[in-house]
């Protein structure tokens, strides 16, 4: 049975697409199978995995509001499979609401995938609200990425109790399964301070792998690829893969 991973932290700008998506990646080239679920009405997910999201004819937003068939949703790619996302999802949490089970949509849908995949990523939004709510309901785990900048524990905490919140009234197995350095700049003291203050607050917890600073993993989006194979040399590549590692073997 596969393991559904959530990649949360209500923070923009942190790394949540550029990690999941180039996870997806690492862990397909690998050899596992891999879903990446694009939780976010941006579907930067979904783009990222070379899919225009202009042309996509069923999405995840059609799964959870008008029960159309997870299976038929899903696009096979060469970086691995995606339910992707489009604009439509943004008022998903408004009509969620009045549905019956409302936090468990995505968890009835992605439990009919569990059997055929390694793993599930789902790439969640900057926000705590209702469609986070159904990512957190859905997965075992929680995967944090926290860039090394100033004021990268800030909101934490909103997350953390968010996270015994669900644990308690919904989802009784959800854990964290690892937090990942983001961002890290070896030129500057302040990254390695803040690296340092990541793993006291999340002892065991973070990932020995650090994602650098690096040009091209702001790149490789732009041409709907993942940085592992935009240019598979590059540090942020090697960064991905060697943390995908670590993952296979948490798995």
């Amino acid at each position: 049975m596969g393991k559904i991973i959530a990649v949360v932290n209500q923070k923009g700008g942190v790394g949540k697409t550029t990690s999941a998506v180039n996870l997806t990646a690492a862990l397909k080239e690998a050899g596992k199978r891999v879903l990446l679920c694009d939780f976010d009405p941006q579907a930067n997910g979904t783009s990222g995995l070379g899919i225009d999201k202009r042309h996509v004819r069923h999405s995840v937003y059609d799964v959870i509001i008008d029960d159309y068939p997870v299976r038929d949703a899903v696009v096979k790619t060469e970086y691995g499979d995606v339910l992707p996302s489009t604009a439509d999802l943004a008022g998903a949490g408004v009509e969620l609401i009045s549905m019956p089970e409302p936090n468990f949509r995505l968890r009835n849908a992605l439990d009919q995938l569990r059997n055929e995949y390694d793993v599930i990523f789902i790439d969640c939004p900057p926000s705590l609200e209702l469609l986070t709510v159904n990512a957190l309901a859905a997965a075992d785990g929680i995967l944090v990425p926290v860039q090394c900048e100033y004021y990268a524990l800030e909101g934490l905490a909103d997350l953390m109790v968010t996270l015994r919140m669900v644990k308690k009234r919904i989802n009784p197995r959800l854990e964290i399964f690892g937090v990942a350095l983001t961002m890290f700049d070896g030129r500057t003291n302040f990254s390695t301070q803040v690296a340092q203050e990541v793993r006291r607050h999340f002892p065991g917890k973070v990932f020995g792998t650090v994602v650098p600073r690096n040009v091209r993993l702001a790149e490789a989006p732009s041409h709907g690829l993942p940085v592992t194979v935009y240019d598979r040399h590059s540090r942020g590549a090697q960064a991905y893969k060697a943390m995908a590692e670590e993952i296979a073997n948490k798995l």
